[in-house]
């Protein structure tokens, strides 16, 4: 067994100690305002704090080694999202419940100061160092220039606030100072035009974010932490340089911090950071360059590194190397919030992997929800989705292995159900074997990992694969309820979809396409924009798509912890240089373009964007890689024809095109096999009458693996 010493070795500042090195870093959840966590203090009994509170209790009680909470606002101006306002003192009492739950559990936690500056999305205005409305303002507001003396009042109220968390019992705070919030905006020449003592120079850009920091240290007091987050790498045009955050770095520590966390590109960067197609541990070369300065300068303040971590091997070789002293982590937590405890226990091959989807965390928040995962509902919903212990063990057939009926068998057992798990391959997975397939979502590995392993070693779970169920064997078996996911599967090659496809044999459903891409030419027509057409394209101007062997041989190289050359190279990242002075404002480069390997042009019927129904938060990730891998789209289309090597169709004023393809690849929805559960229910006596149809089995229109895995989880905690 990995013994992970580096991980869990305690980090002691002094007039504290840390239990570990792995910090659950910051995310929003959507429960740290009174308004969207359940009411108002004045207008309800209940204590509006009490979801926040069991959602870090959870993760304390997981062994994480220092929590920091979502963002809470020190002004109005500085309100994120609509609806939310700052902390008021009558709401620290509480407030105080969520300390005191970590606290119980052995825990440290800090409350995030952060004010978005341009990014705030409520309120009446919004306020910057310079009037420069941000390219991803939902409200579309320029912002107002603030003056020197709501500057000044702004320091005033950062002090507030973390006097206030101060009160209500928090171990410190983390200063938020990247990610392009509003301290960043005045560190950087890209938003900051101003010609007064903050403005300019780098010394008198860098003044407000320390005037915030010497002020709250002089609220705080010695023994308090306190982390800030300085954007190692902005990722967009004019940011700092790198001698820039060395100098930056320097004076952090200097002027009160106890720990540095980094800040990796501003949320309107057009370089992906945190989505699965980032390599684990891709970023970590900016937090290894500033500690090596500052240990050089004699500065020995701890350095948290951050992004794609999400596995212990990956956090333990990070502090091995010396790359940093602590190691962050915040949508893992969410995936397992018991990820340090299963690390301890020696079941680190149980924690159940966050894959950087977005799905249900960053997207949730984007559309003015609660956060949660789409691999574990219950993140930030611990009440209302909690599996708790049945009372009443019963028997359970789950017919399928895939996304749905694995995450269900695994609910099952841990309420204490007898189940037995029947899979008609020889592996579990279902889609997410298709999906791991995909350029950058080969981590999806680590999940089918998750299942199998729990599934195997579950004392209640018996794993039958390579067993088709049939009704009549599951009736036998004496069953008191059955859960059908048997998935779904491509629509079928259809003359209504395009005349012609039932022909030929170079015209291939999605599935045929990735499991034996060796069978597809060079010139491709993709029928079918959503988000398995835009993975297909992905997929098939990648060179490791020449054969099922080469597509097995890249989801090896890139599980494992890798070189981000690549990546870097791919989407203009600046490679460290000589001297710090040699780097570019923001760490940008010219992009290195590579050939695609197949020319590709993605239809879809619909008119407008290709992919305006991705994820909010990688949609733009995706549409840039197509762009990159020179996918042509089209839109607006009715198909005419296939002959076999010529696709005729008709654009959105009915003109005709031919297009000369190699091979078609219909990516035109799914259908449920019902195969199942019409054996078990037909006819005028039933076979089975304690059935549950969950996931692809159940509905196919917008169908992904949140909803499915959503929908399983749900009928499982009601058995």
């Amino acid at each position: 067994m990995k013994s992970y010493a580096k991980i869990l070795e305690p980090l002691d500042l002094g007039f504290v100690k840390l239990r570990n090195r792995v910090v659950m870093g910051s995310i929003h959840t959507g429960l740290e305002s009174p308004i969207h966590a359940g009411g108002s203090t004045q207008s309800s009994n209940k204590n509006p704090y009490a979801r926040l509170a069991r959602f870090y209790r959870d993760r304390a009680k997981g062994k994480a080694g220092l929590i920091i909470t979502g963002g809470f606002s020190p002004s109005v101006e500085g309100e994120l999202n609509t609806g939310e306002r700052p902390l008021q003192a009558s709401e620290l009492d509480a407030l105080r419940c969520v300390p005191d739950a970590v606290h119980e559990e052995g825990g440290h936690i800090l409350m995030q100061l952060l004010h978005p500056g341009r990014y705030a999305n409520g309120g009446d205005c919004c306020v910057a160092p310079s009037p420069i409305m941000s390219p991803i303002s939902q409200t579309l507001q320029v912002p107002m220039e603030m003056s020197v003396s709501l500057i000044q009042r702004t320091v005033d109220d950062f002090a507030r606030l973390a006097r206030n968390a101060q009160q209500a019992g928090f171990d410190g705070v983390e200063i938020m100072g990247s990610e392009g919030y509003l301290l960043n905006q005045f560190v950087a020449r890209h938003t900051n035009h101003r010609t007064d003592d903050y403005g300019g120079s780098f010394e008198n850009r860098i003044r407000f974010p320390l005037e915030v920091l010497r002020a709250v240290r002089s609220a705080t007091g010695p023994n308090f932490i306190i982390m800030f987050r300085v954007s190692l790498l902005d990722l967009v045009p004019d940011g700092s340089t790198q001698a820039e955050v060395f100098a930056l770095a320097e004076r952090v520590a200097k002027d009160g911090a106890n720990i540095i966390n980094s800040g990796i590109g501003w949320h309107e960067a057009r370089v992906p950071t945190i989505a699965t197609s980032v390599p684990r541990a891709g970023y970590v070369w900016a937090t290894r360059a500033t500690r090596t300065h500052l240990r050089s300068r004699g500065i020995g303040i701890p350095l948290v590194a951050v992004n794609r971590m999400n596995h212990p091997d990956i956090l333990e070789q990070v502090l091995e190397d010396g790359d940093a002293d602590m190691v962050a982590m915040a949508r893992p937590f969410l995936s397992d919030a018991f990820f340090m405890e299963k690390v301890m226990s020696g079941m680190s091959d149980h924690i159940n992997v966050c894959i950087g989807c977005n799905e249900a965390c960053l997207d949730n928040i984007f559309s003015g929800k609660v956060a949660s995962c789409m691999l574990n509902p219950m993140a930030a919903h611990e009440e209302e989705r909690a599996a708790l212990p049945t009372m009443t063990p019963k028997k359970i057939a789950v017919v399928g292995g895939g996304p749905a009926g694995a995450s269900a068998a695994i609910t099952l057992a841990d309420r204490g159900h007898h189940v037995t798990l029947y899979e008609a391959k020889a592996i579990l997975g279902g889609q997410f074997n298709l999906g791991k397939r995909i350029p950058g979502k080969e981590e999806f590995q680590s999940s089918v990992d998750y299942w199998t392993n729990s599934l195997q070693k579950h004392p209640n779970v018996t794993l039958k694969l390579n067993t088709k169920a049939t009704a009549a064997d599951i009736a036998a078996a004496g069953f008191d309820e059955v859960i059908v996911a048997t998935g779904c599967e491509p629509h079928p090659k259809s003359e209504a979809i395009l005349p012609g496809v039932e022909q030929y044999p170079n015209v291939f459903n999605y599935v045929e396409a990735l499991m034996h891409p060796e069978k597809v030419g060079r010139r491709v027509a993709v029928i079918g924009a959503g988000g398995i057409g835009f993975d297909m394209a992905e997929f098939l101007t990648s060179p490791h798509s020449t054969s099922a062997a080469t597509v097995e041989a890249a989801q090896l190289t890139k599980y494992e912890k890798q070189s981000p050359s690549e990546f870097k190279e791919k989407w203009g990242i600046f490679q460290a240089a000589d001297t710090p002075s040699q780097t570019p404002a923001g760490g940008l480069a010219r992009p290195v373009i590579r050939p695609p390997f197949r020319q590709v042009t993605l239809f879809q019927r619909s008119r407008g964007k290709h992919g305006a129904h991705l994820g909010v938060s990688t949609g733009w990730i995706h549409r840039l890689e197509i762009r990159m891998n020179k996918v042509k789209t089209v839109g607006g289309v009715t198909y005419k024809s296939f002959d076999g090597k010529t696709l005729v169709y008709a654009d959105g004023e009915g003109k005709e095109h031919a297009l000369e393809v190699d091979s078609v690849v219909l990516c035109t929805g799914q259908s449920s096999n019902k195969e199942f559960e019409t054996a078990a229910t037909a006819g005028p006596t039933p076979v089975l009458s304690k059935l549950h149809t969950v996931g692809g089995c159940n509905f196919t229109k917008k169908l992904d693996a949140k909803l499915a895995i959503l929908q399983s989880h749900g009928v499982a905690i009601r058995l």
